[in-house]
């Protein structure tokens, strides 16, 4: 197995075995100053990548770890195939949220200190706490604490997985909530392609939360406004209507503005409310704006989002740090326009530069928490 050596900034006092995620899943061991890091394991429900993974984790267990550490999502194989290991050993576990590992390894990867940053983690989806789908996060964190401050406006996931195979359920989520029934009488493509039977079905599901799950997901926004924008159903892989959508976005060469947005707090934290931009998006498709200019105000939308809530929170709590992580920041162009706004604005921003910003960095930050909190 080739393994990947990172010096860490701290010192591992009991070593940790790290059991990472379902999908781009690697393993990761600390011991000392250093942490070693699999190879990649595209997908644990495959049974060529789980084989490689236990074989990877039984290499890893040959060094005696003192504690493991895994996901909160009690159903990945990881996390289950570690869980299984505390039957015949006695192996202290610790469970990591994983938008807080997404955040403390990009910490590792700059050798900040345990200090307090604003982390700014947007994927597909997480665990997050109370049972709640995380995946557009800004957090409060250091290497043992993590605290929820903003996060994106939940949307039902309507048949819960197959609205991440079918984007258009989530692009009509949010114009159900934007215009209620009226959105099918709206004159764009998008709408005149709806099965409006099935459609029927699934507002069912809307009203009732029946499998309908919460997301607060970056991820699924981009997917929503894709299918939106292209004019687009179905994906055959995970970011295809993103990826597509970037492609446009970079391909424009002129002036544009981000579309509105609110920031609307409720108790203790704010929510980010994307509802605002679906209502423009939908007059700029009435309007017949090129799609390369809808892409471009999409991602300086989201870019002016990271950088409208990091202000917010600096303003609160005096926090000039902002590390960006989760896979949604393998976007190149918004993570150039994020940093340009941030960086106008004086902050300090830290991003992957040895790891890919997906699930691959996981189990680096797992180590880094489960050892501050051992």
């Amino acid at each position: 197995m080739k393994v990947r050596k990172i010096k860490l900034p701290f010192e591992v006092k009991k070593s940790v075995l790290a059991f990472g995620s379902q999908t781009k899943n690697t393993l990761c061991l600390a011991k000392g100053r250093f942490a070693y890091l699999s190879p990649v394991h595209p997908d644990l429900s495959n049974l060529s990548d789980f084989l490689a993974f236990v074989k990877d984790a039984k290499f890893f267990l040959k060094k005696r770890p003192k504690i493991i550490a895994i996901d909160l999502h009690p159903d990945y194989q990881s996390s289950l195939f570690a869980q299984d290991l505390l039957r015949t050993s006695h192996l202290e576990l610790r469970t990591i949220q994983h938008h807080h590992a997404h955040i403390a390894s990009c910490m590792i990867e700059h050798g900040l200190a345990n200090q307090k940053v604003i982390g700014v983690s947007f994927d597909g989806t997480g665990l997050g706490l109370r049972g709640q789908l995380w995946g557009g996060e800004f957090l409060l964190c250091d290497y043992r604490d993590s605290e929820r401050r903003v996060h994106l406006k939940e949307i039902p996931l309507l048949g819960g997985e197959k609205a991440i195979q079918e984007p258009w359920r989530l692009a009509a989520a949010w114009l159900y909530q934007a215009y209620k029934d009226r959105f099918l009488n709206l004159k764009l493509d998008f709408v005149k392609g709806l099965n409006k039977n099935h459609w029927r079905f699934l507002k069912q599901l809307y009203v009732s939360g029946t499998y309908a799950p919460l997301a607060s997901s970056a991820g699924r926004l981009f997917d929503a406004a894709a299918s939106l924008i292209l004019h687009k159903y179905k994906v055959r892989f995970e970011a295809e209507l993103a990826i597509e959508l970037e492609k446009l976005a970079a391909a424009y060469h002129h002036q544009a503005q981000a579309y509105p947005f609110d920031l609307n707090k409720n108790k203790n934290e704010y929510i980010l409310d994307p509802l605002p931009m679906f209502r423009q998006i939908v007059l700029d498709l009435k309007h017949k704006e090129p799609k390369e200019k809808m892409a471009y105000r999409f991602h300086l939308t989201v870019a002016q989002m990271i950088n409208s809530v990091c202000l917010s929170l600096r303003r609160d709590h005096r926090l000039n740090k902002v590390v960006l992580s989760g896979g949604v920041f393998q976007n190149r162009l918004l993570i150039e326009m994020s940093h340009d706004l941030l960086r106008k604005a004086s902050f300090k921003i830290f991003t992957h530069r040895q790891l890919e910003a997906s699930d691959a960095c996981l189990s680096l930050g797992q180590v880094a928490i489960a050892n501050r909190r051992s």
